[in-house]
This record gives structure tokens, C-alpha cells and sequence, in this order.
């Protein structure tokens, strides 16, 4: 039976209440008792719970039936009292509360243990990016056909919690060796060409100012960063892998979304370690997972704002969508803090509101009670203003259009001046001290369009209008060929990096991309003078990212450059995380002939990091039968080196001494100099 209110019932509660309050684990930081908590204590009989209850005589009264020598626990009972309220059912218990879910008498946002849970969240996802990484690859022997015959089935998500160690996951993060590093420029005869570098360049405080692209898988690769970069990044954009099943990102169906969010959550993780205070990050993503992202970038950020994208017009995608045409994206922005967030407002161009449709003829008049007025459609006729000089005229003349507008709640002096205004059925002033003075004409306060007129980057007077949440401006048609390389699928807008770069950092700010993909950031970043870091895994070849960056310092003509003047120039620094598996490939390849291979093999599996998606056990078996051995050399080499994983395996900084890291002493400097590393490992 539900509690009744009754004084009996109520002074029974606060005490009650006093009791649980006294046991840690029953308030939270605010004090309040976290009401589910104690229901699962009393589900499970738990002597936190039991034991002060059954001490103190008045509850033990109220929840405890004897039985025989014992006492036994109704716990439906207690749960029924916790639930109850002296207020339950009445108008006053909602008073000052907001609209949401709750746990007992506390909003869901308000209490700590409330988070976003799903399988596999306290794992790390290794996140191979390539289609084929989606797919177990092995080779069986036909024998119809007498030959081995590649075969591919759906691939185990590999996560690393799962088969390491924990202290192999702390080595999986540790700072990671660099090798390849060159540094792109223009040289004397104004060609771009890359030179080994062994040294950063650093401001006062040590921060290197280079820009970095780095290739390698971009988990490691970010907290590789995290040295030289923690509290220093400005802004992070990303492009996210959709999960449409159509992009890079093919996990197992039977936890796609889970996989896809550990995905995220392991990068954003320390993705936030590495933003400023005052840092922001925005993310793009479509509808697939934007619900999900946003859940869990709530968990790890402040929110900002969702950002609606037009990304099509929509011909080029109405029959691939069984529903309504796609035609837009969303923007998730986020700050590491919220209160010390520096953000930009920006202004765009728009067409002429023609609102604002009343035209002040003699503006010039000193008396402003003596001034005319006509409807601007009057005006242009007169003056036999033709529709394509229609802008010119709007904005030339913008301090003599308004609208009249019934402003909410105008205080004592507006409201005199308003109604001034309409008994005479003319203008009137309200005027204020310190402020701007307000014009009122028939009964309505005045807004003159002027307020709408700005320059734009060229200096060039326009009419403008705040940026909002909708981004309906942006063209994103026909931008294949920007940069020079014609990525045709997901490639975004240089002008919408612009604009979010442009929203919250200003020039040498750094801008940290590390889906960089074709490099649209990076190649923005660079022509708004921005230092930038991007990371890729993924080989695009004459669509890669460095390929478009040395077209952007010969002066590339496309995207932005235009609007902003962009004549070339700077300079970028490539470096890839070295691959322990090198050293494994030069054996394989070194081998003279079967037995070498076999002999090697053992090492192979004991000392060098095998590819998860290999049957390694079978392989062991079948490269001692006769049809393996009968092969071509160049055929069991190429069936040894596919058990090694190539992609995400790479050597320790703190091993780059060891004569197996495959390192040359060019790659051990530049190393040693990112991470301020002493020659001896100091």
C-alpha cells in the first residue's frame, strides 16, 4: 500500500533519511541520497544497508518481520517508504525543478553515476582503417585445383584489452619512434622539394612550430603527441568514419555501434589532453551516429552547439536513401571548458530583407520630425533603380530604410516615446544616457537596415547577417578538384574548414586534424597562417594529403585562395611512426630458400607482432607439408609476410637503440630531438 501523509509518516521518514545520509555511499556531492543506489543495497541484502536499519529500534520496527530467532528484511516495503513523499502528487514538488529523467528526487545530468554504457567501453579499439581490415584473410590449400586458394571471412574486432596485458597497453601507448622525417619547401629556384631534417624548429617556451603531418595509426600517433603537445592545441576537427557500411569503418554487425564509440572514446580521450583550456573541438558527422557521438562527447567535453550542414543539393543522392533525400550533416562543437572558451562570431552575406521597406527621403533634414517617408518599392521606381543595381542601392543607402517593429516589453521611456509617436502620427526619440538614442515612428520602435551593413574580407561594404546554426551557404558541389587532388567521396569544402578554424582560433594557433584524410584542414590551416598537426594512416597516393600540401606552397589557386589572397610559401614536416615489422619484412626477403623461411618462422611468432587475423596455429602445420614447400619462393615469402600485421605495429621511442627497431641514426635523431630525448634515454 502506498504511505499516507501523515505526521507519523513524515517524521518517520526524516529520520530515516538522517540514517542513510550518515553512509558515504548513499549521497552524492550535493548531499541528496542517491535514491537508486540504496534500492540496489536493499535488493541484494547488502549489511551497509541492513545493519544501521536493524540498529536503529524505529526502523527496524518499520521494515524487519521476526521470524523464529531472526529478523527478516521486507524489502519491498523499504522501497515503497524510499519512494514515498510528503509532496508526492502536488503541484510544489515540481517547483523550481527542470524537465528531464530522474533518479529519485535528482536530475539524470545532475548525478555523477549516471553515464553512457555500452560493451567493449573500457577497451581500446586498434581501429584499422582499410576495407580489407574489415575482413579475416587466410590461404587454404583447393585441391581440385592443386593451389592455394586466398580466402576471406568477416573480421574479429581487435581489442587490445582483450589480448594484452596491462602492462603491454601501457607500452602500446608510450611514446613512439619517428622515421622518414623530411621537411617540404621551396627551394631557391622556387620548386618544392623535400630535405632530411634531424631537428624541430621551437619557440621560447620549447613548443615545436612545425607543422606535422604524420602517418601511422592515429591512436598511437595522439598519444605520441601528448609530450610536446598536451594543453597547447586550439582547435581539433575531425571528419569522422561514418559507419554507414559503405566508408572505412567495417566492424562486426552484432556490436557496430559499440565498436564504433569505443573507436571514438579511446581517440577523444586523449584527443583532450592535448586541447588548450580554451580549446575547442568539432566534430562532423551524419545522422548514423550522431545521437550516439553526442552522448559521449557530453561525458568527455562541454557542449556548445550542434551545428546543422548542407552538404548536397540533393539530386546527387535522392535514389540512394529509401526515404527522404540526405542533404545535410551535423557539426558537434564542444569545449574543453566551457567558461574560458574563446569563440569568433562571424558574419555572412545574405540577400536584402525586404522587411525592412521604408525609405526616409530627405535623411539629411537637421529636424527629424520634418522627415518623409516612402516605401522603398516607391523609391526604386522613381529613381528607375534597375533589379540588378537593386543591392547597391540597398546598401548605399541603408542609414535611410527601416522597419517599424513592436519591440516585447519596451520600458517606461521607449513606451512614451512610442505612443508619442502614434498620437502624432509622426517620429518621435527616446533618448538615453551613454547609449544610443531610439527613433520611434507611428506607435513603432525604428531598426534602420544600416545595422545590417559590414564589410566583407576584402573590405568591401555588404549586407551581412550573424552566422547561426544553420549552414545552408556554403557551396559543396563541384569541389572535387580542390587542392589538386580529386578525393570524390567525403572531401569537404575548404570554405567550411575556414569557417570553423576562423571561429575559434586566430593566426599560429595550432589546429590538430587527425582524420586528415586528402588534408583539407592542414592545406586551410596553412593558407590562414595557422600552425597545424594531421594524421592519417591511410595511403591516398596522388590524392594524399602531401601531394595537396606541396600544391598549396606552390601557390595552389583553389578553394580559399582567392577570397584571402593566397600566394604560396611555408613549409610543412612528414614523418611516419616506425613499424616494428620492418626488421621482420628485410628476414622474410633475406630468406635464400624454404628451409631459411622455416627456420625463421618460431622467431617470427616470439619476438615480432603477428597479424591478429592470421591462423597462425594452422599455418605452423602446413608450411612442413610437401604442397607448401613445392611453391615458389616468392610465394611462400609473400604467404610468410601476411602474418605480420603491417599497419599498426610500431617500434617504442625507448627502444630506438635496439638493433631490431629496423631504425636508421637519422631516425633515432629526429626522434630523440621531437621528444627532447637525451642520448643516453634521459
Amino acid at each position: 500500500m502506498p504511505y499516507i501523509d501523515t505526521p507519523e509518516t513524515n517524521a518517520l521518514k526524516s529520520k530515516i533519511e538522517k540514517l542513510l545520509a550518515t553512509i558515504p555511499e548513499f549521497i552524492d556531492e550535493k548531499q541528496n541520497l542517491k535514491i537508486n543506489v540504496i534500492k540496489d543495497y536493499a535488493d541484494r541484502g547488502d549489511t551497509k544497508l541492513l545493519e544501521p536499519l536493524l540498529k536503529n529500534p524505529q526502523s527496524k520496527k518499520a521494515f524487519f518481520a521476526p521470524v523464529l530467532d531472526s529478523f527478516v528484511f521486507n524489502t519491498v516495503q523499504f522501497k515503497e517508504f524510499l519512494e514515498y513523499s510528503s509532496s508526492c502528487n502536488s503541484y510544489s514538488k515540481y517547483l523550481g525543478k527542470q524537465i528531464g529523467l530522474y533518479m529519485g528526487d535528482s536530475s539524470l545530468t545532475d548525478r555523477s553515476e549516471v553515464v553512457l554504457n555500452f560493451p567493449f567501453k573500457d577497451c581500446v579499439l586498434e581501429g584499422g582503417q582499410k576495407k580489407e581490415d574489415g575482413l579475416d584473410a587466410y590461404f587454404e590449400y583447393d585441391e581440385k585445383i592443386k593451389k592455394y586458394v586466398e580466402k576471406q571471412g568477416k573480421r574479429k574486432e581487435v581489442f587490445y584489452n582483450e589480448i594484452l596485458a596491462r602492462d603491454e597497453i601501457d607500452s602500446l601507448f608510450s611514446p613512439k619512434a619517428f622515421c622518414n622525417a623530411k621537411k617540404y619547401e621551396k627551394n631557391s629556384n622556387s620548386v618544392v622539394e623535400s630535405v632530411e631534417i634531424l631537428k624541430f624548429n621551437r619557440n621560447e617556451e620549447g613548443t615545436i612550430t612545425d607543422n606535422l603531418i604524420i602517418k601511422g595509426n592515429n591512436l598511437l600517433a595522439l598519444h605520441s603527441l601528448k609530450k610536446q603537445f598536451a594543453g597547447k592545441v586550439k582547435l581539433i576537427y575531425i571528419d569522422v568514419p561514418y559507419n554507414t557500411g559503405n566508408d572505412s569503418f567495417s566492424y562486426n554487425d552484432n556490436f557496430n555501434h559499440s565498436s564504433w564509440l569505443t573507436f571514438m572514446k579511446n581517440r577523444l580521450e586523449v584527443a583532450k589532453e592535448l586541447l588548450r583550456d580554451d580549446g575547442t573541438i568539432f566534430v562532423q558527422c551524419d545522422d548514423n551516429e550522431m545521437a550516439y557521438l553526442q552522448v559521449l562527447m557530453n561525458e568527455l567535453f562541454d557542449f556548445i552547439q550542434i551545428v546543422e550542414i548542407k552538404m548536397n543539393e540533393g539530386a546527387a543522392n535522392e535514389f540512394q536513401n529509401p526515404f527522404m533525400p540526405k542533404n545535410c550533416e551535423y557539426g558537434l562543437y564542444y569545449a574543453k571548458n566551457y567558461n574560458t572558451r574563446k569563440y569568433k562570431p562571424l558574419w555572412i552575406e545574405r540577400d536584402y530583407d525586404i522587411a525592412y521597406n521604408q525609405f526616409i527621403t530627405n535623411k539629411n533634414e537637421p529636424n527629424y520630425k520634418e522627415w518623409k517617408v516612402k516605401s522603398v518599392k516607391e523609391v526604386l521606381k522613381e529613381r528607375n533603380i534597375e533589379a540588378d543595381d537593386v543591392r547597391k542601392f540597398i546598401i548605399e543607402n541603408a542609414d535611410c530604410i527601416f522597419q517599424g517593429i513592436g519591440p516585447k516589453g519596451p520600458g517606461i521611456g521607449l513606451r512614451e516615446a512610442m505612443d508619442r509617436s502614434k498620437m502624432n502620427n509622426s517620429w518621435d526619440i527616446y533618448k538615453r544616457d551613454g547609449k544610443e538614442d531610439i527613433y520611434t515612428y507611428r506607435g513603432r520602435m525604428v531598426r534602420f537596415y544600416s545595422k545590417n551593413i559590414g564589410t566583407d574580407k576584402n573590405g568591401k561594404k555588404t549586407i551581412l547577417k550573424e552566422l547561426g546554426s544553420l549552414w545552408a551557404d556554403i557551396k559543396t558541389t563541384g569541389i572535387a578538384p580542390e587542392g589538386g587532388v580529386k578525393l570524390k567521396n567525403g572531401k569537404k569544402p575548404e570554405a567550411l574548414i575556414e569557417r570553423i578554424i576562423e571561429m575559434g582560433t586566430d593566426e599560429h594557433d595550432i589546429v590538430l586534424d587527425y582524420h586528415l584524410g586528402s588534408g583539407t584542414t592542414a592545406a586551410v590551416a596553412h593558407k590562414m597562417n595557422r600552425q597545424y598537426i594531421g594524421i592519417e594512416q591511410l595511403d591516398y597516393g596522388e590524392n594524399d594529403s602531401i601531394v595537396r600540401l606541396q600544391n598549396v606552397i606552390n601557390g595552389d589557386p583553389s578553394g580559399i585562395s582567392k577570397s584571402i589572397n593566397w600566394q604560396g610559401g611555408g613549409s610543412f614536416v612528414y614523418m611516419e611512426l616506425a613499424q616494428k615489422n620492418e626488421t621482420a619484412l628485410h628476414l622474410i626477403s633475406s630468406c635464400k630458400d624454404v628451409s631459411e623461411l622455416i627456420q625463421i618462422f618460431e622467431e617470427l611468432c616470439s619476438k615480432y607482432f603477428l597479424h591478429y587475423n592470421m591462423r597462425v596455429k594452422d599455418f605452423r602445420k602446413e608450411i612442413e607439408t610437401e604442397r607448401f614447400k613445392s611453391l615458389s619462393l616468392d610465394k611462400q615469402k609473400e604467404m610468410f609476410s601476411r602474418m605480420l600485421d603491417l599497419n599498426q605495429l610500431y617500434v617504442n621511442a625507448d627502444d630506438r637503440h635496439d638493433k631490431n627497431s629496423g631504425l636508421t641514426q637519422n631516425d633515432i635523431k629526429i626522434t630523440e630531438d621531437f621528444y627532447e630525448l637525451k642520448k643516453d634515454g634521459e
